[in-house]
């Protein structure tokens, strides 16, 4: 099955193409930009597909990050590939941006820590076991302060590979190793692997996960909170 995942949950764009019968990683395609999402995401699935000789027709399912990330990003990420599914007739899925960072750091035997930059003191946070050719998450995603998440981390008292945006928060930390610059941001290569593993959904079954409330809920609850 040739699976295309794309990542715009970050700063990072990211595509990549992965035959799960033969266990190959045929392309892959990352940019640290400041363009939107949109601009971006589509070249650069298009400049996948024809630098390994195929096309659209050729690919058998889609995957997206979910979330947590850029609310922008997400919905770019999300609406791309819920289109070219409709279009296709082609299954999709999502997968969150926590476990698709675990899963291209699969080559690590033990605990991963996937971080993110939330906001404030805040991080997005997910545990996961690797033994080298799955992973398995530990606990569900979500958001907590990076203090809590460090202590949380040295109780595990075993080493401990940290992934992500956020992992120069932890840096001064004992036990906890950085993945190297290759395999710390999103690359659409974790996705598609997540989703090799993953239940294919109809495309209208897709949507984002924050792990936070949108603005316009936060100002909502906050008028409902004031009244």
């Amino acid at each position: 099955m040739r699976i295309l995942g794309i990542d715009t949950s970050g700063k990072v764009a990211a595509a990549a193409l992965y035959d799960s019968e033969s266990r190959c990683l045929l392309a892959q395609q990352t940019v640290y930009t400041k363009r939107t999402h949109s601009q971006v995401i589509l070249p650069l699935a298009e400049r996948l597909l024809a630098d390994t000789g195929l096309n659209w027709q050729d690919v058998d399912g889609f995957a997206a990050a979910k979330g947590p990330g850029s609310y922008t990003g997400l919905r770019i990420g999300i609406a791309a590939v819920k289109a070219m599914s409709y279009a296709l007739q082609i299954p999709c899925v999502g997968i969150s941006t926590l476990e698709g960072l675990a899963w291209q750091n699969l080559s690590w035997q033990g605990v991963i820590c996937a971080v993110m930059t939330a906001r404030q003191s805040l991080v997005y946070a997910g545990l996961y076991q690797s033994d080298g050719t799955q992973i398995t998450a530990m606990q569900p995603d979500g958001m907590q302060p990076a203090a809590e998440l460090a202590q949380q981390l040295a109780s595990l008292e075993q080493p401990v590979l940290l992934a992500g945006d956020a992992v120069e928060l932890f840096r001064a930390e004992q036990g906890l190793t950085i993945t190297s610059p290759m395999t710390r941001l999103q690359n659409g290569t974790g996705i598609c692997l997540a989703a090799a593993q993953a239940q294919w959904q109809a495309p209208a079954e897709l949507m984002p996960e924050y792990l936070q409330l949108v603005k316009a809920e936060k100002d909502l609850q906050e008028k409902q909170r004031a009244k």
